[in-house]
């Protein structure tokens, strides 16, 4: 028989990349609770609908990249691939229109099939803010800002930068679109298969193509820029302005896009040249329009995601606080046992770390415990156990004491 393995583009988390998981995770949660989030769980899977009406037909994602199945009811379900569609289908399925605004976060797992690379799984993790309810640039800054403690907090702003555009409102956003289409329509010839294909849907999605001939040309086309009209220009100056305000660096990067259309206004990334290739750390932006595609009344939205693998490969490992060094109990007998067992138990519920030794002689089990970094250890022998007494070995020094039971957590509390 094979020996198993996980599946291809999957890992399990353990050790000390569980510890900075939980460490980015805690963080975060602490954050967003201050800036007025409340947490939200969305199932790992919903109807297929859900993302291919949200992430459109023609997107990588849904063409090539979700893990969709059909049950066994016939139902045609998939795997989330990220969490802004399930958290305003969400909004829309619990009829949370009178509570607006709604400001959410998230974490947990989501699937794409992609191929596996470093800061790139098939199962990865993802941390998301999202502001439902809010059409006015301040719900953008404060997302941003919110984006940018966490990076601070987690040691990563000098390792990051900040890349901002505007995409401008539907009037801008279709009078650029227009002129993308004329350019490139142009320059048919050069255009990569993927290209063509984008051309008439989605023509703002071959700005930010791979295609060396793409590129070429993306060089010369049309700049949104060109196209604001007063409002959409003021709307990115209100961001900028607040961003300086909030002594947040950033640079303006015209040809950062998002090709759906119901994306508007503020785009943004944090990137890192840290990662190789994989150099977007956390990214969002402005999407009033989705809410409506989803059939939902009209309602503004901004959010952002944080892949938790790419934050885990940057974090100092200073930062992430090792585990509680435990207390090892040690009986000695199997006389021992069931006293060792209370005193456990006496020092979890009070909060300490506990290593139970459960087998072999003195010396070996006091190897464990070292083995286990306990500060010290608990040694119950049928002689102390007669007079109601315990060893305490301290680790550090090496001393040794002995305490009546009935002092004991007394005796260890300075130990937490």
């Amino acid at each position: 028989m094979a020996k198993l393995q996980p599946v291809r583009g999957t890992h399990d988390i353990m050790g000390d990349q569980a510890r900075t998981f939980q460490f980015i995770q805690g963080v975060f949660q602490d954050i967003a609770t201050r800036f007025g989030h409340q947490e939200i769980s969305t199932p790992i899977f919903e109807f297929t609908e859900v993302f291919s009406r949200t992430l459109g037909e023609t997107s990588d994602v849904v063409s090539k990249e979700m893990y969709s199945f059909e049950d066994r009811g016939g139902e045609s379900l998939t795997l989330r691939p990220e969490y802004t569609a399930g958290i305003v289908r969400a909004f829309i399925s619990n009829g949370l229109q009178q509570s607006l605004p709604c400001k959410f976060f998230g974490s947990g797992p989501m699937f794409r099939y992609e191929r596996p690379q470093k800061g790139r799984m098939r199962q990865f993790h993802q941390l998301d803010v999202e502001i439902l309810g809010v059409a006015e640039p301040q719900a953008d800054i404060e997302v941003l800002a919110l984006a940018a403690t966490l990076l601070s907090e987690l040691g990563l702003m000098d390792d990051v930068t900040l890349e901002i555009n505007s995409l401008g409102d539907t009037e801008s956003r279709l009078a650029n679109r227009d002129a993308l289409v004329t350019y490139f329509t142009a320059h048919k010839s050069s255009l990569g298969e993927d290209s063509l294909a984008r051309l008439k849907k989605n023509p703002m999605r071959i700005l930010d193509s791979k295609d060396e001939g793409d590129r070429a040309l993306v060089a010369d086309a049309p700049r949104i820029s060109d196209y604001y009209n007063q409002a959409s220009k003021a709307f990115f100056d209100e961001v900028l302005a607040g961003l300086d305000a909030l002594n947040i660096k950033y640079v303006i990067n015209e040809r950062l896009v998002r090709g759906l259309d119901y994306y508007s206004h503020t785009a943004f990334e944090f990137i890192t040249s840290k990662l190789g290739a994989q150099g977007t750390v956390l990214a969002g932006g402005r999407y009033d329009g989705l809410m409506e595609i989803m059939g939902g009344p009209p309602t503004a939205g901004i959010g952002w995601a944080a892949g938790i693998e790419r934050l885990a490969e940057l974090v100092s490992p200073d930062l992430v606080p090792g585990e509680p060094r435990p207390i090892a109990i040690v009986p000695v007998g199997s006389d021992c046992q069931e006293q060792a067992l209370k005193i456990a138990q006496q020092l979890r519920t009070a909060g300490h770390a506990a290593h139970m030794s459960y087998r072999g002689n003195m010396a070996k089990r006091m190897k464990r415990a070292n083995k286990a970094d306990a500060i010290a250890a608990v040694i119950i022998g049928e002689d102390e156990l007669a007079r109601a007494v315990v060893t305490i070995k301290n680790f550090d020094d090496g001393s040794q004491t002995e305490v009546s039971l009935d002092q004991l957590m007394n005796h260890l509390s300075h130990y937490r």
